[in-house]
């Protein structure tokens, strides 16, 4: 089932944000997220995020502002289960576009984007980890 965001949710939801992204950026310190875990604490809110309840636990959420995904997180005892897709989904429903950045070297984040309908449209290097991210667009048939 998947639901809009409650206040209640947060230390579940950053908890997930954090752990899940030290495994999937390895190439990034763990340092870097476990820094910016407070700032993000304070304003994941304030994006339109829904949830994914799994055997009454959040399983994984999508933030999104407007048109853009701040990111997909799902639990990894969660993965291949789809849990991720059905909460694209759940934000493509009412956007006509979307769009993402994704590190390059997270190929299993790329390879989800694309079998989902996005393609990148441009690449650059992000100032605060100095890796190259790649921004990718989904646009409704």
């Amino acid at each position: 089932m998947i639901r809009k965001f409650e206040e209640n949710d947060i230390d579940l939801v950053i908890q997930i944000w954090k752990n899940e992204n030290i495994k999937a950026h390895k190439f990034i310190s763990k340092e870097y997220w476990e820094n910016n875990y407070e700032y993000v604490k304070e304003i994941l809110p304030t994006a339109e995020i829904y949830v994914y309840i799994l055997e009454d636990k959040i399983a994984g959420f999508i933030g999104i502002n407007n048109k853009y995904i701040e990111g997909i997180f799902v639990d990894s005892s969660n993965h291949r289960k789809g849990i991720g897709k059905a909460l694209l989904n759940k934000v493509k429903e009412n956007r006509d576009s979307l769009m993402l950045n994704v590190y390059q070297k997270n190929t299993g984040a790329i390879s989800f984007y694309k079998n989902n309908g996005f393609v990148i449209i441009s690449e650059n290097k992000d100032k605060d980890t100095n890796e190259i991210e790649y921004t990718m667009s989904w646009n409704k048939q």
